[in-house]
């Protein structure tokens, strides 16, 4: 036991001895002006000799405690240039408050400065950066966005959520140093000089997760980079493709079955619909399942207009790539089809024009009978904007040919709810547009329309009658019931 403990005592130092910081393998730096700047430690004993190596081997430099200029890359030699950028790094990764603007304005304005220079050095291109850069570039980018988001204002105040296009965007205080890492980042993802073998290992699926989860930002500047940058690291990491759809499918869930919030739907759906767009055909069943799993249920929750022009975009793109999705869209539309809520109705009604649009004959039979039956509700809703809007449905020539070829099914269902709105609906636009549908249909197929109008006003003769009945029922119990004095009758 002793000569073990003695051995102990005596070992070789490891390669990864004196390198505590994470910045990857300890190697010697070269001379140079990078080396000048002036770095405090405070828990680290004065650097030894240098060893054996000299040149321009990549150092990872240990971490600096304080916050100084550095000199420019134009200032230093080429050869030097990669163990500057690494310094560099090590600056902006100084988290700052900035809730107190008064508060180390010089250290954020230094910071601030080093960051536009990374993201000048990326963006001309003068140097190929080496692995080790790229790593230390990634860490540096997490530790700045990869945070803990603020509440959301309803959850500050505990009320209850009101709608979230009244709410006031909450502005991210750092954005003056966030925009800039985003920018960084964006550029090294989009540059030509970054090979995607060697950036996988860094842009992982950890990295790829939180940044979704930052698409819950209030911030609507931080959404748009990071729509931006998720859209190109979609397009340049194939490898990443398949995990990209299935997290966002899962923020989804999430939004329509738990919370029905989420500041980044709209942002989500802008990329998925770039990503539907180049969909090969013959479409996958994996896809076609998101369209009936995620993106028909997103019709559901009530702040659908915040997104619902994004929605739709991908909807109709669907449709448009394989037509046979539309009777399962346009059914996916009428179960969600909102009851009370007259505004979300009006969108409904929008994004139905754009799918049968889209639609052709086969498809379009196949769901006219519920379809029809839901329009026919909403031609004699009291809310005038529901009915004009349905109404504007006449006003599409492709609809009205699918109507014209159906004719003889689609006109039986809303011959009534038309009768009604000539007859009595209150608003006078919503009657014009009435009258011009209902003389289309006229001109359309006389004999149908005149054999429709003799059924409506036998039924409305048959319900007369119905009427008439039982109010001689009930005026003949009342006379039985005055004729018994009350006698037996029980008052309450």
């Amino acid at each position: 036991m002793l000569r073990k403990i003695m051995k102990g005592g005596h070992r070789k130092p490891s390669k990864s001895d004196g390198n505590d910081f994470g910045f990857g393998a300890p190697r010697n730096s070269g001379s140079g002006p990078a080396n000048n700047v002036v770095v405090n430690h405070s828990s680290r004993a004065a650097p030894g000799p240098p060893g054996p190596h000299t040149g321009s081997t990549i150092v990872a430099p240990p971490p600096m405690n304080t916050v100084e200029p550095l000199p420019l890359f134009r200032d230093v030699p080429v050869s030097e240039r990669q163990n500057l950028f690494l310094r560099k790094l090590q600056v902006c990764c100084f988290q700052f408050d900035f809730t107190d603007t008064l508060k180390s304005v010089r250290e954020k304005e230094i910071k601030r400065q080093t960051l536009l220079e990374l993201v000048d050095f990326i963006q001309s291109g003068s140097g190929k950066i080496t692995e080790n850069c790229q790593e230390e570039m990634i860490k540096m980018v997490s530790v700045n966005i990869f945070r803990c988001l603020p509440p959301a204002s309803h959850e500050n105040t505990g009320q209850v959520s009101s709608d979230p296009e009244e709410e006031e965007p909450y502005l991210e205080p750092s954005w003056p140093h966030l925009q800039l890492v985003y920018e960084l980042l964006l550029r090294y993802v989009v540059s030509s000089d970054t090979d995607t073998k060697v950036a996988k290992r860094y842009i992982d699926h950890s990295f790829v997760l939180k940044l979704l989860d930052l698409f819950d930002s209030e911030d609507p500047r931080e959404r748009e980079y990071l729509k931006t940058i998720l859209h190109r690291i979609y397009g340049k990491f194939m490898v990443h493709r398949p995990f990209i759809r299935k997290a966002i499918n899962n923020i989804f869930y999430r939004f329509v079955y738990e919370t029905e919030r989420h500041s980044g739907i709209g942002e989500l759906l802008e990329i998925l619909g770039s990503i539907i767009n180049g969909f090969a055909l013959p479409m996958k069943e994996e896809h076609k399942l998101f369209l009936v799993r995620a993106l028909i249920p997103l019709h559901k929750p009530k702040p659908i207009s915040v997104y619902h022009q994004q929605l739709s975009y991908c909807i109709t793109q669907f449709v448009e790539k394989d037509y046979k999705l539309a009777d399962t869209v346009i059914r996916g539309l009428l179960k969600y089809w909102p009851v009370t809520n007259c505004q979300k109705e009006v969108l409904f009604l929008g994004e139905l024009e754009e799918v049968l649009e889209a639609t052709q004959s086969a498809e379009f039979q196949r769901s006219m009978v519920p379809l029809f039956r839901q329009i026919a509700r909403c031609l004699t809703s009291s809310h005038f904007q529901v009915a004009e809007r349905a109404l504007f449905l006449w006003n599409n020539e492709h609809i009205v040919s699918l109507i014209a070829q159906n004719r003889s099914v689609v006109l039986p269902i809303i011959f009534e709810a038309l009768e009604k709105n000539i007859h009595g609906h209150w608003n006078q636009a919503v009657h014009g547009l009435t009258v011009n549908v209902r003389k289309m249909f006229l001109e359309m197929d006389t004999e149908l329309f005149e054999e429709c109008q003799s059924q409506y006003v036998e039924k409305k003769s048959r319900a007369r009658d119905v009427e008439e009945q039982r109010e001689l029922t009930w005026k003949r119990l009342a006379d039985v019931a005055a004729h018994r004095g009350g006698e037996d009758m029980v008052t309450v």
